[in-house]
């Protein structure tokens, strides 16, 4: 019994698939659909393919593109358990980028937009793989989780220095110099959204520190020296154009 070698070239939408022997000679070449009924036709075909060529070891590769790859490389793996012992079969998730340094080793290729698929069953051919793909789905779930995590962490940075270069435009001083122990809390966002620095600097020391205290639900050890510094800032801060301040203002 021979070897058959499967390279799949994923995409949003379809995948091109190339079946190769273990010599190098070309099986099949055809498209299914990124989607279940696809991925039924393919494991179809795999299996009618290997048993017409008396191939009972199978080895399927596709490059590691996550989303795209990631239904069709757990499915195929899933329903092909149930054909063994008969068939043995290996799925590896390839690094593109050393797919792409294998495919620059030949000279000429066809001009087709299946040549991916078979640059990807080659390779598989050449040996020199990575790991093949093990069933772990709870390491999958806490990597997904993980991801998103630090996706949203970095989101989170990005916004922050966003609305950091914001404030400057709008209330310099407190971009240089924040009195408040925390730049996002509760006090700190209540100045920067309901006051600008002319009113800052404007009005009663008394009034700013009764407004601190308001917003500030009473924390402040020494409110009038909040008020007093904050002030200060307001006086020394930039003043913005007319026609500037209500897209700064709309902007945070």
């Amino acid at each position: 019994m021979s070897q058959m070698l499967v390279g799949i070239d994923v995409s949003l939408r379809s995948h091109d698939v190339h079946f190769m022997r273990g010599n190098g000679a070309a099986l099949a070449d055809f498209s299914v659909s990124n989607d279940h009924t696809g991925a039924d036709t393919l494991i179809k075909r795999v299996l009618e393919t290997a048993e017409k060529n008396q191939c009972a070891h199978i080895q399927i590769g596709m490059e590691a593109t996550d989303q795209y790859s990631w239904h069709v490389a757990r499915y195929l793996q899933d329903q092909l358990k149930g054909y063994e012992p008969g068939y043995r079969y290996q799925i590896y998730m390839l690094n593109a980028r050393k797919v792409a340094q294998f495919k620059k080793g030949y000279d000429t290729l066809p001009k087709n937009n299946k040549i991916d698929a078979w640059v990807i069953a080659d390779h598989l051919r050449f040996g020199r793989l990575p790991s093949e793909m093990k069933e772990a789905y709870h390491y999958a779930a806490l990597q997904r989780l993980t991801r998103t995590r630090f996706h949203m962490m970095k989101e989170i940075g990005r916004n922050k220095t966003y609305f950091l270069n914001q404030l400057f435009l709008k209330f310099s001083g407190m971009r240089q110099d924040n009195p408040f122990s925390n730049i996002f809390g509760t006090t700190s966002l209540a100045v920067i959204e309901e006051l600008d620095p002319e009113t800052v600097a404007e009005m009663s020391l008394e009034d700013l520190t009764a407004f601190l205290q308001e917003r500030g639900k009473n924390r402040f050890a020494n409110p009038e020296e909040v008020a007093a510094y904050l002030q200060k800032l307001g006086r020394s801060s930039f003043r913005s154009n007319k026609t500037m301040k209500y897209p700064v203002n709309l902007s945070p």
